[in-house]
């Protein structure tokens, strides 16, 4: 039985009589912020629904401004999943606002779905934000797998035994690709294990395996850098004779750069280790086109550039 009959119970949740409108297959729509979220997803649902990911490769979601197109979208999907925690800062707002009925009284549903995770996973900034970059930790992400294949459950019970084992498949495949990941950064010898990036993004990936993790700006990119912040960390990687720092995909250069001149003005030479894929995966082509390819990409980078 496919995902549309999963909406008549949403219908019959929300107190509607009326089927809600798939496509022309009889797919449901589901809408994913990014494809951070949109990966897990299709690897659970498979081809019973269709998928669309708001934010292609390379695109900030926390500079994302929504267009008039990305509302009707988000208001034509029967089902949205978004990060929460404030990743999309600047779509809060219209996610917040997308639980309900459509004007034309089709049943929608919205989940910030890393919102479901339990508090004490989380790293709390000192400000009292929670860093919202969870994917970065493998086994954090195989927990949101699990609560997006909850929340097709509920949306779709029905087809709850297909998706129960879809789970299980991803999460042996995640096991294992966590092994891969943490065998590639224990090669970094220990005095190097120093990850300097463009922005915070790398916190839960630096707990997970063990790496000093230190973001140029902040969590989010919305933040600057100040001239005291990055004379800070040239004295500290030419003191520590750190080999390499890291752009990211979604962030200008512009701050790295200054770091390699200020450590090259010291006489230590700094370089670029890599392009690492933070907050968006890569293109077609990239080796890092899909969440899981894109966290295995950077280990790579990583550990061949700090050994």
């Amino acid at each position: 039985m496919l995902l549309s009959l999963g909406l008549l119970y949403l219908c019959g949740c929300t107190g509607n009589s009326s089927t809600a409108s798939t496509t022309a297959t009889g797919k449901m729509r589901i809408l994913c912020t990014t494809g951070m979220l949109s990966g897990p997803l299709s690897d659970i649902v498979g081809s019973h629904a269709e998928i669309t990911t708001l934010m292609g490769p390379g695109v900030d979601p926390h500079l994302y401004k929504p267009s008039p197109g990305d509302v009707r979208q988000i208001s034509s999907a029967d089902l949205v999943l978004y990060h929460g925690h404030h990743l999309e800062g600047r779509m809060g707002e219209v996610l917040s606002r997308a639980e309900g009925l459509t004007r034309d009284g089709r049943s929608r549903r919205a989940f910030a779905v890393t919102e479901r995770i339990s508090e004490h996973r989380l790293i709390i900034t000192a400000s009292g934000t929670v860093d919202p970059h969870l994917w970065m930790d493998i086994s954090l992400w195989r927990d949101v797998a699990r609560e997006i294949e909850q929340i097709l459950v509920e949306v779709d019970p029905e087809n709850s035994a297909r998706f129960s084992s879809a789970i299980l498949r991803l999460e042996q495949e995640l096991i294992l690709l966590d092994e891969q990941v943490d065998t590639l950064l224990a090669a970094i010898p220990e005095q190097r294990r120093i990850l300097v990036t463009a922005h915070d993004a790398f916190g839960y990936f630096g707990r997970r395996y063990d790496l000093e993790v230190i973001g140029i700006q902040g969590i989010s990119t919305e933040s600057e850098a100040s001239i005291q912040r990055v004379n800070s960390l040239v004295e500290m990687l030419t003191a520590r004779k750190i080999p390499a720092v890291f752009v990211e995909s979604t962030v200008p250069e512009r701050n790295v750069r200054a770091l390699i001149e200020g450590c090259e003005a010291r006489g230590h030479l700094l370089r670029i280790g890599g392009v690492l894929y933070s907050d968006a995966p890569g293109p077609p082509g990239s080796g890092a086109g899909r969440w899981k390819t894109m966290v295995l990409h950077n280990a790579r980078v990583i550990s061949e550039a700090l050994r």
